[in-house]
């Protein structure tokens, strides 16, 4: 065990080298270019999000199709993670950070658009999209479209699965004493209730649960921002500062050099808000759209409530906090967080543990639907298209039982494991993404430029698909 560990562990951290940080934000760049900047439709993105197209074909609304997606990527990394690109990156990180929420946008945009084009239905009318039925129908891989498929339905048990399932019953084990085994059987017995119902139940808890916590978690930000008042200002002065010249910040943070301050800035943010990854557009498929590019525009707001939005508040937290608590150690990035969240009176420890229980309960429940949807498209390929056995019900199942071990072991291979399944997730969605660019970018053309979003999609049929 051991062995692999360090087998994963290196190949961890390859994949997530500087290679991969350079692909991923020259797609986001790239595709901002082709498709002519389409975040300039956040607004009308926000705005469709919470429209209703009842008549549209898919399965859950556009808004449920994004909370879901939300409930995958917000996530502990948006408290923790970006304390830690603060520490090993000096304050600078958190503009990096910021930016590539900012260019990922087109690349989430590009990924919903694609979604919802080349999704197919079942025998009884249930939606399947994302990168393995793009990569299928859009180009005719089938063999990378299966990879996909693979690498997701493994990192499902991973990082959406057993290491978030851990993370919850660590906490509560350290806050309120209780036993890890107790913890794991009522965090599976809470995700039971939920995934068993199949995607329309996912998307009505999300629907409910990730406005509730982000906003309460936002609420939280900004109350210690207004305590640290007097420091907001000088904390965004030392970001842009630092983030092209380190030594800017002092302390101990002057041994930072720029390429330190833009690797874990811009790591963190690919990781937080997954645009690339090939995760989000899974569920983007299943929403209720009239044409491809209304979704697309929806999906590219999951990016800027994620990563401009929330990452952003919790940098500048804690670069305020780094001000106006110079005595408090910025070397870990857990202890860090807890640090600036305490000084909420009364209620800061709770609201941060509150934070991460629910942030990470909801990774569980979004990236169930991720796994499931991964499986059974190996499944019906497997099969030569000659119809499937049904899976679904298997790997809920499967998922639950992973929740309680993920509880009560130990997880660094699992963590290992998982984050390189996330990078070779992203590696044929990006092929697909590029190579795919000039259909997003006629879609793009065709619908939101020429200002025709209200339409539907002309001469096009969803084929269907041989699940049973």
């Amino acid at each position: 065990m051991g062995t692999i560990n360090e087998f994963f562990s290196i190949l961890s951290a390859y994949l997530w080298g500087w290679p991969m940080i350079i692909l991923l934000l020259g797609t986001h760049i790239f595709l901002t270019i082709r498709l002519c900047v389409p975040q300039r439709k956040l607004l009308t993105g926000i705005r469709l999000s919470v429209q209703k197209d009842k008549d549209a074909p898919g399965d859950v609304s556009q808004f449920g199709a994004l909370a879901t997606a939300l409930a995958a990527t917000i996530g502990t990394g948006n408290i923790v993670g970006v304390a830690t690109a603060v520490a090993l990156g000096g304050p600078g990180a958190v503009l990096w950070c910021w930016l590539t929420g900012i260019f990922g946008m087109s690349t989430k945009y590009t990924e919903g658009l694609l979604a919802v084009k080349y999704r197919v239905r079942d025998a009884n009318g249930r939606t399947y999209g994302g990168p393995m039925y793009a990569l299928e129908r859009g180009l005719g891989m089938k063999w990378m479209a299966m990879l996909f498929a693979i690498f997701t339905a493994l990192a499902s048990f991973g990082i959406g699965c057993m290491v978030q399932a851990n993370s919850i019953a660590l906490l509560v084990n350290e806050t309120f004493g209780i036993s890890t085994s107790f913890v794991g059987l009522l965090v599976c017995m809470l995700t039971a209730a939920v995934i068993l119902g199949g995607v329309k139940a996912i998307a009505r808890v999300c629907m409910v649960l990730v406005p509730f916590m982000a906003l309460l978690y936002v609420l939280g930000c900004l109350f210690i921002l207004y305590v640290n008042g007097s420091y907001v200002w000088p904390a965004i002065q030392l970001i842009v500062q630092s983030a092209f010249n380190p030594s800017a910040a002092g302390g101990g943070f002057a041994g930072a050099t720029v390429m330190m301050a833009a690797r874990y800035g811009i790591a963190r943010g690919l990781f937080s808000n997954e645009s690339g990854m090939g995760s989000a557009p899974i569920v983007a498929a299943a929403a209720q759209t009239r044409n491809p590019v209304r979704q697309a525009l929806v999906s590219s707001t999951g990016t800027f409530w994620d990563t401009v939005i929330i990452c952003a508040l919790t940098g500048l937290v804690l670069v305020s906090s780094i001000l106006a608590y110079p005595d408090i150690s910025y070397a870990d990035g857990a202890a860090l967080t807890k640090v600036a969240f305490s000084k909420i009176p009364y209620i800061g420890a709770p609201l941060l543990t509150f934070g991460i229980l629910t942030f990470a309960f909801s990774t569980i429940l979004g990236w169930s639907y991720y796994g499931e949807s991964a499986v059974n498209y190996i499944e019906v390929r497997g099969e030569k298209e000659q119809g499937a056995r049904g899976s679904s019900r298997f790997y809920r199942i499967l998922y639950i039982v992973a929740l309680f071990f993920g509880s009560i072991i130990n997880l660094d291979i699992i963590w290992n494991i998982a984050d390189s399944m996330n990078a070779l997730m992203a590696i044929p969605n990006l092929v697909a993404l590029l190579l795919l660019s000039k259909v997003a970018a006629q879609e793009t053309k065709k619908y939101l430029w020429a200002d025709r979003l209200d339409e539907d999609m002309e001469d096009e049929e969803t084929p269907s698909h041989p699940l049973p």
